[in-house]
């Protein structure tokens, strides 16, 4: 048996780089013609979760500029109004705001089922006839489905596992990250099916970069990350997949918003120190450009920022050295103000603040 593994060993690692650079130059040619024959999702019906702000919302604003007609969802209804009245403005033919919780499913399916409806059944002129003096209008029923579905919203529960006093205080990470993706999903497979659509699934890059007191979030994502690389198998051509895992953008969470042990969302810049300290930001702007990029494109997979891309590397094949490098950063040895990543950002502000003095 020890012979057997040795010889796996050396084959499946021999034929694992030998086929790398193939597949990278595989997908680089097929990126290349995906870029050249992208989607064109004028007039289409896009119904997005989480688009009050940060990510969902910029997803929004780049689908409107490219003339979709827009459903989005959040809990926040003032947000909303604010985000839909933005995307008629800059192209969108249609934007309308639908309150959910995509932690219930009896929401999901009414914000899926209130898409369908609103943008459902219209008659459109096709063709004036003029027959023996008679005009005759011909006119169709366009039954307008669901094109793009963005699987986007999100909760961040920050907490050591063994800070919980209670444990199913971290459940609306999955709830909401989770479940929220399966729910919406569900509901909109149908209409999905019959558009021969797509659905873009916002995990992060947590899914395989781990770090302390991000536990649940990490395993939430994780979880979408495997759930929707199954369906990509049963669903086959019937429903293009996009899985996006993005890194830190700029969003509420990456200001300190976060879900307390409590269950509560608040503010808390002082976790927002140890947690992000001065890791570089990407603008949810360009977030959302890249991410409608990808889906137009039909790509798989896509990390923003792209760099993120070298962690999975650096995961794979020097697992102990991000182990310990991560420990190092995010692990306090007393408390949360002895955390490395705290201190740094408490030099780099008061540098920042000596300099511009």
């Amino acid at each position: 048996m020890d012979m057997i593994d040795k010889f796996m060993h050396a084959v499946l690692s021999i034929t694992f780089f030998v086929f790398f650079l193939h597949y990278r130059l595989f997908t680089s040619l097929v990126a290349t013609a995906r870029s050249l024959f992208k989607e064109n999702v004028s007039g289409k019906v896009v119904l997005i979760t989480g688009a009050s702000s940060g990510i969902g919302e910029h997803v929004a604003y780049e689908y409107a500029r490219r003339g979709a007609c827009l459903a989005v969802v959040a809990r926040r209804e003032h947000r909303l109004r604010q985000v839909a009245a933005v995307c008629e403005i800059i192209g969108s033919p249609e934007a309308v705001y639908i309150v959910g919780d995509v932690a219930k499913m009896e929401d999901c399916q009414q914000f899926v089922e209130a898409t369908v409806s609103y943008f459902g059944h219209c008659k459109q002129p096709i063709r004036r006839l003029d027959f023996g003096g008679f005009n005759f209008l011909l006119v169709f029923d366009v039954v307008v489905t669901v094109d793009h579905l963005v699987t986007n919203a999100g909760v961040t529960p920050v907490c050591m596992f063994k800070d919980y006093d209670d444990i199913t205080k971290a459940s609306p990470a999955m709830e909401i990250n989770f479940w929220g993706s399966v729910y919406s999903t569900y509901y909109a497979y149908g209409h999905l099916k019959k558009s021969k659509g797509k659905i873009i699934v916002i995990a992060s890059s947590t899914g395989w970069l781990f770090a302390p007191r991000l536990s649940f979030y990490s395993a939430s994502k994780a979880a979408v990350i495997s759930f929707y690389e199954t369906l990509r198998y049963e669903f086959g051509g019937d429903i293009g997949i996009t899985i996006v895992t993005p890194g830190l953008i700029k969003t509420e969470m990456t200001d300190g918003k976060f879900l307390s042990k409590e269950a509560r969302l608040q503010l808390d810049p002082e976790m927002r120190d140890v947690e992000i300290s001065v890791m570089p930001l990407e603008s949810a702007c360009e977030c959302g450009k890249a991410i409608v990029a990808g889906s137009c494109r039909g790509d798989n997979y896509l990390t923003v920022p792209h760099w993120y891309e070298w962690t999975k590397l650096w995961k794979v094949f020097c697992p102990g050295i991000m182990d310990r490098w991560i420990g190092f950063l995010l692990m306090p040895c007393n408390s949360h103000n002895e955390v490395p990543t705290k201190k740094l950002t408490h030099f780099v502000n008061g540098l920042t603040q000596f300099l511009s003095s």
